[in-house]
């Protein structure tokens, strides 16, 4: 049983601290993965002497090397997620940053096509599990019902690496020339020194689970466990636990082709926006940043007020189904749009109806799976789904040389939420998640 001794204001409580010790932390992690993902977008108009190539195909150079991240990401998800579970998520998170930190300030270095394409998919290697990982480590804490406006506060972190990171990297660009230095190895060089930093604040501060919370009573710690663990026994023998159910599941498999239209979608329109923007504004690189800021505002607003009606409805697939449509229809209109800021509001829709989708899709991704099945299973959907990553942006390169425009790759980036919109009405209705793995402290 739950325990009595506290009172439902208590209880809130509990899951209210919960959340302002571990999310803003998590929070601000993931502002800095995302900006190191992301920003060899800004250095793309920089990179074109640094690659060597021929204009005409730089496009497909520049998508096929942005997209590089998601095959090291995709090989090494799935064991970085186990190693997670068996090593906890305060050290394996803390090495994550710190090896990522480290080959992103590594990009400084850059020179030719080859070096382009390795340290890009070496970045992806380094970040693999960070991710997943999170979404593995709020399920040791949250109850199935505190899931979706959770994960959309953590993924919160990937709207405001562009919020923060746009002008940023715009005015790093800036600095071209300063102690003889190019403005984009200015850019890798200082964006990779927080995850450094934060990496080591993590591995001092992040507790594995709710038993090493020094900031939880025992009685919170008891009621936190108990409510964990009541979940995990109700719903014993009803959901896939072991890691071969997780790759033989067809839910998974399905969540991961949902995944994976969702970052199609999502990293093709990111990977190009400041192209997109400078094109569209005619503006320098620390205007096109500011610019830049104003989708994920909207999208950041859209996605948080999506996944708390997520929760208090308890529906998951409607929600998830309703955002792909309205991205999609946002793609359309940028694509058909004639006046500049038309095409912008279609950017700005667009963006918000892709993001909006990760906190109910999460939720229901999480209520799938419980045992070694969850570490496995959410690492696969995220690995398999990343791989969108890959072909988003080199799509998008190859549309933009052959046409010398976005407009047929933004309808393609609309079609593949349109997709998702249709396939997620066919999943099976989501049952309460569970706590996914025996929540232990260090010292047993």
């Amino acid at each position: 049983m739950e325990n009595p001794a506290l009172t439902e204001a208590e209880q809130r409580a509990v899951l209210s601290k919960v959340t302002w010790r571990l999310v803003p932390l998590l929070f601000f992690c993931y502002i800095i993965a995302y900006i190191d993902r992301i920003n060899v977008g800004f250095a793309k108009s920089h990179l074109e002497p640094v690659l060597g190539v021929d204009p005409k195909i730089f496009g497909e150079v520049f998508g096929t090397g942005a997209g590089l991240f998601f095959i090291g990401y995709f090989i090494f998800e799935v064991p970085s997620n186990l190693a997670l579970q068996k090593f906890g998520a305060r050290i394996w998170i803390a090495r994550i940053m710190i090896l990522w930190g480290i080959v992103s300030m590594f990009f400084v270095f850059l020179n030719g096509v080859k070096m382009f394409y390795i340290m890009r998919f070496l970045l992806g290697a380094a970040e693999a599990g960070f991710f997943p990982g999170v979404i593995l480590y709020l399920t040791y804490w949250y109850p199935a019902k505190e899931r979706a406006k959770t994960v959309a506060l953590f993924a919160l972190g990937g709207i405001a690496a562009g919020i923060i990171g746009s002008p940023i990297s715009g005015a790093l660009l800036h600095m071209d020339g300063l102690m003889g230095i190019a403005g984009w190895k200015w850019l890798f060089f200082i964006e990779a020194v927080p995850a450094i930093v934060m990496g080591l604040v993590v591995l001092f501060i992040l507790p594995n689970g709710p038993g090493d919370a020094r900031w939880l009573s025992p009685a919170e710690k008891g009621w936190l466990l108990a409510k964990l663990g009541n979940e995990a026994k109700h719903d014993s023998g009803k959901k896939e636990k072991r890691l071969r159910d997780a790759f033989t599941s067809g839910r998974v498999w399905l969540l991961c082709l949902l995944y994976f239209l969702i970052n199609v979608a999502g990293y093709g329109y990111e990977f190009w926006l400041p192209s997109i923007t400078k094109r569209l504004s005619g503006s320098e690189d620390f205007v096109v940043g500011l610019i830049n800021m104003v989708p994920y505002v909207v999208a950041g607003i859209a996605m948080t007020l999506v996944g708390r009606a997520s929760d208090q409805r308890g529906d998951r697939k409607s929600f998830v189904a309703g955002a792909g449509l309205v991205a999609a229809i946002g793609f359309a209109g940028a694509a058909f749009a004639q006046n500049p800021w038309l095409a912008m509001l279609g950017l700005v829709i667009a963006l918000a109806g892709q993001k909006s989708t990760l906190g109910p899709f999460w939720a229901l991704g999480t209520s799938y799976l419980s045992g070694t099945a969850a570490a496995g299973g959410i690492a696969l959907i995220n690995s398999v789904g990343n791989l969108g990553g890959y072909f988003g942006p080199q799509l998008v390169g190859k549309i933009k040389d052959k046409t010398g425009s976005e407009t047929t790759a933004l309808l393609y980036l609309g079609g593949a939420l349109l997709f998702l919109s249709i396939v997620a009405l066919f999943l099976p209705s989501s049952r309460p998640a569970t706590a996914p793995v025996a929540l232990r402290s260090e010292s047993e």
